[in-house]
């Protein structure tokens, strides 16, 4: 190389949090000293602290920035989860469970639904979940590490104590970190972009790529930038929320539950420590009151914590990258938490910004391609929470019967008339959800397919009859080997402050 050596690209951090600490602790890690990086945050500004259930990608992640697992859970008061247990969502009274593991085993040609379908019209009578490891495992309230990673899984955790897990990791990898409350936003009068950023007690922090971790007040992105925001409401009608937390009563299983009423739904997620909980709700069809009231006369175990109340529209910002500056977590749009997707979406914001980090000036190809692999994730996992409230039996109340008729995107309408005509399901691109999330989901909302895929009928009856028999006994044999989710738990990364594990039976 000749010329003189480039100075550190300056990246500041607006706001700290879940999101704004999982950016800095991967990028410090990453980068190195090739960055100079400031996070800013505010002891006096609240965080919204209540996303605790993850899905599998976040394994990975962690694994990326080599942190110890058990020592993660330690510190995080962590579970292990399988999945999420859904009651009363195609009707009252009726549960299925979204597993995260793979169910049978596929031919190249057909999902395995294929040949389960085959089966069940000739007379087989054995359920779906029969089939998977980590829905088994889950209704048993069992969990361990397996060889060759044979289990699928996620974590159920302290989001806010994982912040202050990756705050540590971050400053120990050079992040600085500035209190302060942030007063003004300056821009160039050149070129538009974000210059730098003041704070209450005169600070001046400048700043070549900022990333606006500033959750639902997207304060750079959005009330200085006005990148835009799409509302999808109409979609997913749900804007409010309470969560609050209790004391654990009976040991901690791997899974999270969604619990299905009449104005939306209520999380209930066990932690080492405590259970985290919340209901779900549109504002329309009930009030906060009554909401609080629902949430309070459905809970276990003594209330811990005030109730904490959320206002939220569903959406996603037009550009997540606009200028130079990156939205990062709720800044970038909004979720509801109901397949745990909302940690996801900040992993994979700062993985892809990762990518694309800039060398000297920002490309504008990069803004580009990072919005549009943005939009997709969003409007792939869209699709995908819409399914839950659009297929559904339903019309116990106004809120479940303006779901049943409200006009869905045509990329749902495709893949739910494909499943319903075919069986088949297709995973586009790098889609996050895969064919076994799809197909667990519909036929949980009570979607079957007319017909399966011709290659099932191959198979003679005593081929069918030992292909089923041996992986349904292969399940049935792994689980039995299993240990008690709670007990390994405590074995393998017990925190100090955990609720003992009491004996089931």
């Amino acid at each position: 190389m000749t010329g003189e050596a480039r100075h550190p690209r300056r990246i500041v951090i607006a706001g700290g949090g879940t999101a704004g600490w999982m950016a800095a602790a991967a990028i410090a890690r990453t980068m190195g000293h090739t960055v100079d990086l400031t996070l800013v945050e505010s002891d006096a500004i609240g965080t919204i602290g209540v996303g605790e259930s993850t899905i599998p990608p976040l394994v990975n992640y962690n694994r990326l920035l080599g942190i110890n697992e058990a020592e993660f859970m330690r510190a995080t008061q962590a579970t292990f989860k399988l999945g999420i247990l859904f009651d009363n969502w195609k009707e009252p009274g009726h549960r299925y469970f979204h597993s995260f593991g793979y169910t049978g085993k596929d031919h190249w040609s057909a999902g395995f639904q294929h040949f389960w379908l085959y089966a069940r019209e000739k007379g087989y009578e054995q359920s779906y979940d029969d089939y998977c490891l980590e829905v088994i495992a889950a209704v048993q309230g069992k969990f361990a590490h397996l060889p060759d990673e044979a289990m699928n899984y996620a974590y159920q955790l302290d989001s806010t104590l994982y912040a202050k897990f990756l705050r540590t990791m971050a400053e120990t990898d050079g992040t600085k970190r500035v209190e302060g409350r942030i007063s003004q936003v300056e821009l160039d009068g050149e070129s538009g972009d974000i210059a730098a950023l003041l704070l209450d007690s005169g600070t001046r922090i400048e700043g070549d790529l900022f990333l606006d971790c500033t959750g639902f007040r997207a304060l750079l992105i959005e009330q200085t930038l006005h990148a835009g925001y799409d509302d999808w409401t109409h979609y997913l009608p749900c804007d409010s929320a309470i969560a609050l937390q209790t004391e654990n009563v009976a040991p901690s299983v791997p899974y999270t539950r969604a619990i299905a009423h009449d104005a939306g739904w209520q999380w209930r997620i066990p932690l080492q420590h405590r259970s985290g909980n919340g209901l779900v709700y549109c504002s329309h069809y009930l009030n906060r009151d009554d909401a609080l009231e629902r949430l309070l006369g459905n809970i276990e175990g003594a209330v811990l914590t005030e109730p904490n109340f959320l206002r939220f529209q569903a959406g996603a910002r037009r550009r997540q990258w606009y200028r130079n500056c990156v939205a990062i977590g709720l800044s970038s749009g909004f979720m509801e938490p109901l397949e745990s997707t909302s940690i996801h979406l900040i992993q994979r914001a700062v993985l892809r910004l990762l990518r694309m980090m800039p060398q000297g000036d920002i490309s504008e190809r990069d803004i580009v391609e990072f919005n549009d692999q943005q939009n997709d994730d969003m409007l792939q996992i869209r699709d995908f929470l819409v399914l839950h409230y659009k297929a559904t039996d339903r019309r116990d109340s106004p809120f479940w019967r303006y779901c049943a008729s409200m006009p869905i995107p045509d990329t749902l309408a495709q893949k739910i008339e494909l499943f319903r005509e075919t069986g088949r399901v297709f995973r586009k691109n790098e889609e996050l959800f895969a064919e076994n999330s799809w197909v667990q989901v519909m036929m949980g909302q009570g979607i079957m397919p007319r017909t399966y895929h011709p290659i099932a009928e191959k198979l003679r009856d005593d081929e069918l009859d030992k292909f089923l028999g041996t992986l349904r006994g292969n399940v049935t044999r792994t689980v039995a080997t299993l240990p008690a989710h709670a007990d390994y738990v405590a074995r393998y990364c017990g925190a100090a402050h955990a609720a003992p594990a009491a004996r089931q039976g």
